[in-house]
């Protein structure tokens, strides 16, 4: 684009947006999709005019591509409403990522409400060798988590890390305990469980799988808990049948005390983890092709998986359940139907 011409920060969101609601991966694919956009369709986003007879001109892919790079993730969530603002739970987890994969390690971070409202939210990508710690603060800080239980795996279950939450973000926690914090996992399987009386059993079913998962809970007080604010610890049974059988055990550790949370409540943090991994992170890994993505400059890469997110929910909320059938829908008028289903006349 030359000097001097500047594209509306709007249009050039709803292009981002359209395209990838078509089912653009990278800013080369968004490019073309702009690139390609009949007048009529620039026109519904308000794409700027170049000349008195009213053409349209589309932004470039290397505006685009700046645009994406340069826009503060936080700002992009709040306008697409993928910022964990007002959600009940905020589910944190961290993995590796093949090796092929440009962004070997991921922390990433979603949102979800009740269970009227089930959306999911936000996600930021971390280079390897970053610091667990460092990627946690710097992934929640910007938000207001007044009241929200964070809920993260076992990577995350730091000292540090539940200081930050309660007496930086007023938040609560909820952190699973596994065999990377031995002492603290030593300690929570040597609890009299025997003795709980505080337990719900939870039975779901579904893609041929059927999973009960029991929940016991023990308040902190007496037990010796070094863990700071702990106030209740709990066990995880689940029981998988499948083709074949499985049980697992994991804990967990918070600072809701049993009034805040009963074991039932519990259970539907837990599960929480569980459902974005499989909600979310694997339609984009799948879908999208997340894992091979190779934009990785500046904020690339997590206003890209908002962008990712943001096109999952809207087609979630207009009724569709397989995210890939619905993306192929979208190419078929891809001029058309995304703008529709964004709502632009």
């Amino acid at each position: 684009m030359p000097a001097g011409e500047v594209h509306p920060f709007v249009s050039v969101l709803l292009v981002a947006c359209s395209a990838v609601v078509a089912g653009a991966r990278s800013f080369a694919a968004i490019g073309q999709w702009a690139r390609s956009a009949p007048q009529a369709a620039l026109a519904r986003l308000g794409a700027r005019t170049v000349s008195v007879f009213g053409v349209r001109l589309a932004p470039s892919m290397a505006t685009i591509g700046r645009f994406i790079d340069q826009v503060c993730p936080g700002d992009l969530a709040d306008l697409l409403e993928c910022a964990p603002v007002g959600a009940d739970t905020l589910a944190v987890d961290g993995q590796e990522r093949p090796r092929s994969a440009p962004w070997r390690h991921s922390g990433r971070a979603s949102a979800r409400g009740d269970h009227r409202h089930r959306d999911d939210r936000h996600q930021l990508r971390v280079p390897a060798k970053t610091n667990e710690i460092t990627c946690f603060t710097a992934l929640l800080a910007p938000y207001d988590l007044t009241g929200v239980v964070v809920t993260a795996d076992a990577l995350h279950t730091q000292r540090d890390l539940a200081r930050f939450l309660v007496e930086d973000k007023k938040a609560h926690y909820a952190f699973t305990v596994k065999g990377n914090q031995k002492g603290l996992h030593h300690q929570l399987r040597a609890l009299p469980w025997t003795k709980a009386s505080a337990k719900f059993p939870d039975r779901t079913k579904g893609h041929g799988r059927l999973e009960t998962q029991v929940v016991q809970a023990l308040t902190v007080s007496g037990l010796g808990m070094d863990f700071p604010h702990a106030a209740q610890v709990a066990k995880i049974t689940r029981h998988r049948t499948n083709s074949k059988r499985t049980r697992e055990t994991v804990y967990g550790i918070t600072d809701l005390t049993s009034r805040q949370a009963s074991p039932e409540r519990l259970a539907t943090i837990a599960r929480s983890q569980w459902t974005i991994e499989n909600r979310l992170h694997f339609v984009r890994d799948t879908t999208f092709a997340e894992d091979a993505s190779e934009i990785r400059t500046e904020h690339g890469p997590k206003n890209m998986a908002t962008l990712r997110s943001f096109a999952i929910n809207l087609l979630r909320a207009a009724g569709h359940t397989n995210v890939a059938a619905a993306l192929r829908e979208m190419s078929y008028e891809p001029f058309r139907r995304p703008l529709d289903l964004l709502g632009i006349n």
